[in-house]
């Protein structure tokens, strides 16, 4: 148990635990079914053993790869057997992957629609329905000959993230997604191959606000599509992912444990990711400057990413939330310090704080680069700090070995 920073936490009742559903526009989701598997049984220490099916994701500003065991571990205090996790930001899946991995049903959800296929494809998709089937349609594809178009000229002629080579084969394989009309979770599971194999050979600094001067040496090795890493169906039921706006959809679900990892600075994901979303997107945007960016990088943005609407926007969703346990993970860089956030959860009941250094995000450490990809800033630093709130309407049996802070 947590040891308390200053004076005890206010106490709520506890309630008992919520199913969840999302008012989405299938019949699935308006039913409201009862979602969830029990947790993978404890090590011998008393431990969770995790993290879980990490899998073979994509690169990510501010993944967490390397904080899944206490993220798990905290949701793990909250969520029994049976229990819903709703991810309302789910970025690259890598997190709600490794939720459904411990056993638990998964609502995944982002706004972005390469993020909303990739959940689709690694999280909602489960292996026994469609691995065998994706896995043979990967290997036909292997066989397309190149078919370069506009992909091509823009992404590896006038950006120059992939080699022409491999922006060929993506464009090949990419028509031969679409022309299949394939059911919309198989079609996920393929385009998620896809984005994988595209970000291995990239040649990026892990954002594709710009390119590297000279092509990456993984971007000379050949395009090499595999079967992203499916798990089987939490034994209660399906998982579901969901393309929505956060805020708005916080008012419309009910979960045990709601996750929550929203931008929180002025880099928008859009414009770090917009190769990405072209490619699921497949619509030929206009693009302008020497990156390629879609032009609704312009004009598509999230309150989460504004200094002046993160606050407001945030209290929002956490007073709309219906869950008994909040997790929260925010960046000590973040546009909210310490000191806010607590105020905003405070009131959901006991609350910890975990801080958590971490290595900073590979890209970052690289430095700035202009759109020639230039490195024209230094690097920042190597190490910073990402801290876990987590707020519940009971007292929750917090790992001992971490020295989490208990908040008045």
């Amino acid at each position: 148990m947590a040891a308390p920073c200053t004076s005890s936490a206010p106490r709520r009742r506890a309630r008992p635990p919520a199913a969840c559903a999302a008012r989405a526009d299938t019949a699935a989701a308006r039913r409201r079914p009862r979602v969830g598997a029990g947790p993978a049984p404890p090590a011998p220490d008393g431990r969770p053993p995790w993290p879980p099916g990490s899998g073979s994701l994509i690169k990510y500003l501010g993944s967490k790869k390397a904080l899944l065991g206490p993220i798990l571990r905290a949701i793990g205090a909250a969520a029994g057997e049976g229990a819903v996790v709703a991810d309302l930001f789910s970025g690259s899946a890598r997190v709600a992957h490794a939720v459904k991995a411990a056993g638990w049903q998964v609502l995944a959800n982002d706004e972005l629609r390469f993020a909303q296929v990739l959940a689709r494809g690694v999280v909602q998709a489960d292996a026994e329905a469609w691995g065998a089937r994706a896995r043979r349609l990967l290997a036909d594809f292997a066989d397309l000959p190149p078919a370069p178009g506009w992909f091509t000229e823009t992404y590896a002629g006038q950006a120059r993230y992939l080699h022409p080579a491999n922006a060929a084969r993506i464009e090949a394989v990419r028509e031969a997604i679409r022309r299949l009309e394939a059911e919309p979770e198989l079609e996920a599971v393929l385009l998620a191959a896809l984005l994988q194999a595209a970000d291995r050979v990239d040649s990026s600094p892990g954002h594709q606000m710009a390119f590297l001067r000279a092509l990456a040496p993984r971007a000379l090795k050949p395009l090499a599509l595999r079967l992203p890493d499916l798990l089987p169906r939490p034994a209660s039921g399906p998982c579901l992912a969901l393309g929505e706006d956060a805020v708005a959809l916080a008012a419309a679900i009910e979960c045990d444990v709601a996750y929550l990892d929203p931008p929180y600075d002025q880099h928008a994901y859009l414009a770090n990711y917009h190769l990405w979303e072209t490619l699921v997107r497949w619509d030929r945007p206009e693009v302008y400057g020497r990156a390629c960016k879609r032009t609704d990088c312009r004009t598509r943005r999230s309150p989460f990413n504004r200094r002046a609407a993160i606050g407001p926007a945030f209290a929002t969703l956490v007073a709309a939330l219906r869950a008994p346990t909040l997790v929260v993970s925010f960046g000590a860089e973040g546009f909210l310090g310490r000191a806010e956030l607590e105020r905003m959860l405070a009131g959901r009941g006991y609350l910890h704080v975990l801080e958590v250094p971490h290595r900073r995000y590979a890209g970052t450490r690289l430095g700035i680069h202009n759109g020639r990809g230039e490195k024209v800033g230094r690097p920042g630093p190597a190490a910073t700090v990402e801290r876990l709130y987590v707020a519940s309407d009971r007292l929750l049996d917090l790992p001992a070995d971490q020295p989490w802070c208990r908040v008045p």
